[in-house]
């Protein structure tokens, strides 16, 4: 794999958080409707996430997330060294997003988040939540070449943002690296390992789902 490739998911992933980061410190700068707040990451990450996958798919694929990797990797359409690669990438770049948010902000570089999210009905959610985006984008991606995936993934990202109890996470590396943010959209780390195992369980049920409707038996 050219060094190219993991540039794309390290600035792709990087940008994914400090958007998600820093629109959530900007929505309560601005103001104190919770549901106001919600919406302005929601749309922030949307856009943001559109953007990032239209601009960098073609180069890295972009995953920007261990649990797309995961998948990928389950279905042999990358090598082990290269998913192991990618992870690294992500949660690197995740990191760095989430620092360049809080310094953006004038908040310590790397803080610790006091949100704990550990209770079972926010852990079903974010099996929901990335069971649906690994359906969206094995479906999707399979439909006029894929060039929908930036519009269907942002959009379902958006629209879990509302319907899930933990506003969708969805992704390991950016859940992990949001504990270094006290802000609107950070996770307490003791909460961290939940959530990823809950993401991965979504991600396996996601796939399968995938591959029932894709059956032609």
């Amino acid at each position: 794999m050219k060094l190219r490739t993991f540039l794309a998911e390290l600035v792709g992933t990087g940008f994914l958080a400090a958007s998600i980061v820093g629109s959530g410190v900007m929505a309560t700068n601005l103001t104190k409707d919770v549901a106001l707040q919600l919406l302005i990451v929601a749309v922030a990450t949307v856009f943001m996430l559109a953007t990032m996958i239209q601009m960098l798919g073609p180069i890295s694929g972009a995953h920007f997330n261990p649990a797309v990797t995961f998948v990928a990797l389950i279905n042999k359409s990358i090598s082990g060294l290269t998913a192991l690669n990618y992870v690294v990438t992500q949660f690197l770049g995740a990191f760095i997003g989430v620092v360049i948010a809080n310094v953006m902000f004038k908040l310590p570089a790397v803080g610790s988040s006091t949100a704990a999210k550990s209770t079972s009905n926010l852990l079903v959610s974010e099996v929901i939540a990335t069971a649906g985006l690994i359906l969206v984008i094995q479906l999707v991606s399979k439909q006029a070449e894929g060039r929908y995936i930036p519009l269907a993934v942002a959009g379902w990202i958006g629209s879990a943002y509302f319907f899930t109890s933990s506003t969708t996470f969805a992704n390991p590396a950016v859940t992990f690296a949001r504990a270094f943010s006290d802000t609107f959209a950070g996770i307490e780390l003791s909460s961290v390992p939940g959530f990823v195992i809950a993401q991965l369980i979504g991600a396996v049920i996601g796939l399968g789902l995938a591959k029932g409707l894709s059956s032609e038996r």
